[in-house]
């Protein structure tokens, strides 16, 4: 059964959020600020399309926020 994308978008979040935590880790000593800012910004864009209630717009910062790595 696939998961649906009201299911699967916050888990994503989620997952791009912690990512930012160890992205922003002192032991980098500041390496991971820029890829940070940028994950923040497709989270604030993910956060905006979901407010407005545009679908488009979710699946396509869904997929965007996948690549986060």
């Amino acid at each position: 059964m696939s998961e649906s994308l009201g299911d699967a978008l916050p888990k994503e979040q989620a997952r791009v959020r912690e990512l930012i935590i160890q992205y922003l880790d002192p032991v980098l000593c500041g390496a991971g600020r820029v890829a940070a800012a940028l994950m923040e910004q497709d989270l604030k864009k993910t956060d905006e399309a979901v407010m407005s209630g545009d679908v488009v717009e979710m699946i396509r910062m869904y997929e965007k926020l996948k690549e986060w790595e």
